[in-house]
């Protein structure tokens, strides 16, 4: 089962460091940076970019798993990290993330 055919769970477990590796070899456009993990994606304009965000917003609520959002003119910034396994990585950032980039890769990217 991937990613993308997976849902966020309520009281998701940390992730291991191992595992971690393994869901980021998934993800090759994120990245890591100490409890969390980021990517950037960039837009034609700024109309593209809040269709981006309201897609997201969409996805989060769904998925009841929120990213944390740096909204620019022709960018945007998704950071993860799950907030009730202390802060740490679970499966739910390595889910959401997968969705975010299926999303971007429909058409509301670049």
């Amino acid at each position: 089962m991937t990613l993308l055919d997976r849902h966020s769970v309520h009281g998701a477990p940390a992730l291991d460091a191992a595992t971690i590796a393994a869901r980021l070899a998934e993800l090759p456009d994120w990245q890591a940076a100490g409890s969390s993990i980021a990517r950037d994606y960039r837009f034609a304009d700024y109309r593209a970019t809040i269709a981006f965000v309201n897609a997201i917003a969409a996805m989060a609520e769904s998925e009841n798993h929120h990213p944390d959002m740096l909204v620019g003119y022709r960018h945007c910034t998704l950071t993860y990290t799950t907030h009730s396994a202390g802060n740490a990585l679970s499966d739910n950032d390595f889910i959401c993330a997968a969705k975010a980039d299926a999303l971007y890769a429909q058409g509301t990217g670049a």
